[in-house]
């Protein structure tokens, strides 16, 4: 039976400051850091050892995973970042605050842009500024592959791969394996592990620096589940 963590990033500087943030690669917050910390000292009580951790390329994901793997004392453990574990990306909306935003276009509209499963965020296009096509971390991907914008739907389209050819063949060799990622892109994992409806998985939520456990059999299934906090 192996175990399965995953953390959503402590609180960054734009959670704080109520701005939509998707790809923008903003950095933790001093709480952010604090809940980073306590997220390692909790699976060190826990006595979770980890064989492999994986994370996306933005900096407050990375930064909670060393900060969580140091406090219990397994930073030396092997680990894989990908932007398929990227945040979604929310498009024009990136930058933006959400309340001002709200005030602008309505709360049903920027409701239905965070929470709709399918419905896209305002695109952004390849020559915007801000646009992902010229970071020089996403380079060596085809071009089609960087989205202008993504809903959970697309999130979990690009997620599962990784899913698939990266962290499934782990936990089936029975490795315990953390994942240091983003609400939306955890959710999407959360979706296809737990078999989660379009609808229910509205109400799914991830709190920042919360480790949740799994145990899993061999065919992957769930056996148990449980948050530390």
């Amino acid at each position: 039976m192996a175990k399965l963590v995953f953390i959503r990033h402590g609180q960054s500087q734009w959670n704080l400051s109520n701005q939509f943030t998707g790809w923008e690669d903003v950095d933790l917050s001093d709480e952010g850091v604090r809940q980073a910390k306590n997220a390692g000292q909790l699976l060190k009580a826990e006595g979770i050892e980890f064989d492999q951790a994986y994370t996306s390329v933005l900096t407050r994901a990375i930064k909670t995973l060393h900060y969580a793997l140091e406090e219990s004392g397994q930073l030396w453990i092997p680990e894989e970042k990908s932007w398929r574990l990227n945040e979604r990306h929310y498009g024009a909306l990136q930058g933006l605050n959400k309340e001002e935003t709200a005030e602008k276009y309505g709360d049903e509209q920027v409701h239905i842009w965070r929470r709709s499963y399918d419905t896209l965020p305002p695109l952004l296009d390849a020559s915007d500024e801000g646009s992902a096509a010229n970071d020089r971390r996403y380079a060596y991907l085809d071009p089609r592959a960087i989205p202008g914008g993504e809903n959970l739907k697309v999130t979990l389209e690009r997620v599962i791969p990784f899913w698939q050819d990266k962290i499934a063949p782990k936990l089936i060799d029975n490795k315990n394996v953390i994942v240091a990622a983003h609400g939306n892109s955890l959710r999407a994992l959360t979706k296809y592990i737990e078999d989660i409806s379009d609808e229910d998985i509205m109400d799914v939520e991830m709190a920042t620096g919360e480790p949740v456990v799994y145990d899993l059999d061999q065919q992957l299934n769930v056996i148990s589940k449980k948050k530390l906090n």
